[in-house]
């Protein structure tokens, strides 16, 4: 294996990237401007190659030293993001959480933050990743969609979901559009937000599939010039009023509670496919892990049921 250049060389470096200039990174660091140099000097003969190009006063990286630095934050992330886990697992406190980011964000951050209020001694770790690195980050649960991968065998259906059309009230009263919504087919006369997560996911039900779920006969095709990868992000251009979006209920109830978001049009669809929720089979063993299986599992029957009636009742 190749000799690695001094590890506090390769630190300032990174610094010195991060903050565009070597005086910068000096103020950074709480080092002198002649340490930050030296530094580079050392990283530099280490590798027999010149990182930077002088430009007037300053000191700027050159190619070579911009991809080499990229490649040096991404190392000293995974390093930071190592030395954390570490840490955590010194503290039998600690919950570990891997779960889908929209649905993280959304729906489980709100009610973790209520179940923490009474388990005040317990540190949460909430890991908001698309694919499942659950067993590599050494995650005690994992939220995912569709069919459990990793843990099969100890996973449990969390709850299904449905979409409902869901705009600002903001945005019924802009002139130009029609207002009050009184059929399905008044929706096409707004902009419509698209929620598009393929590849690494089924996406939700389209505005064509809900079209067709209400009976609607769309002539032509939709025009959707508002599309997002993240349901987050969809979320919050709606609660912008920038269109009218088909989101999961779980995700904007909250929204809808406190009138940032209103349903247009009273009509659910459900979800192709249901949460689930997996944990490492050594996971059960700690107490604090106990608790919040059951309660999450739990907070995961009430949503069903929630769906259930907006599916029976909208």
């Amino acid at each position: 294996m190749s000799r690695l250049p001094p590890l506090r060389a390769l630190q300032v470096f990174e610094t010195v990237g991060h903050c565009g200039g070597i005086s910068q990174a000096a103020k950074r660091l709480n080092l002198s401007v002649g340490a930050v140099s030296q530094q580079m000097k050392l990283l530099e003969e280490a590798l027999g190659m010149s990182l930077t190009v002088k430009e007037g006063q300053r000191l700027r990286l050159n190619a070579i030293g911009l991809r080499f630095h990229g490649r040096c934050s991404t190392a000293f992330e995974e390093l930071r993001a190592a030395v954390s886990e570490v840490e955590r697992s010194k503290n039998p406190n600690n919950l570990y959480v891997s779960g889908l980011p929209s649905l993280m964000t959304r729906w489980l951050a709100p009610l973790t933050y209520e179940w923490q209020h009474e388990h005040g001694d317990l540190d949460i770790y909430l890991d908001s990743t698309l694919a499942d690195t659950s067993e590599e980050e050494n995650a005690d649960f994992r939220i995912g969609y569709g069919e459990p991968g990793q843990y099969a065998e100890h996973s449990v259906v969390l709850f299904r979901d449905c979409v409902v059309p869901a705009c600002s009230p903001k945005l019924l009263s802009l002139a130009g559009y029609p207002g009050r919504v009184e059929q399905a087919a008044d929706l096409l006369q707004y902009p419509l937000i698209r929620i598009d997560s393929r590849p690494k996911f089924d996406s939700p039900p389209s505005w064509a599939e809900w079209f067709e779920h209400e009976g609607v006969a769309v002539e032509q095709a939709i025009v959707i010039r508002r599309s997002f990868s993240s349901s987050s992000m969809a979320i919050q251009a709606a609660i912008d009023h920038q269109g009218v979006v088909l989101a999961q209920f779980s995700m904007i109830s909250r929204d809808i509670d406190e009138g940032r978001l209103v349903i247009p049009w009273g009509r659910a669809m459900p979800l192709p496919s249901p949460y689930y929720l997996s944990w490492h089979p050594n996971t059960l063993q700690k107490s604090q892990c106990r608790a919040f299986q059951r309660w999450l599992i739990g907070r995961g029957r009430a949503q069903e049921e929630i769906t259930a009636g907006l599916i029976a009742t909208l």
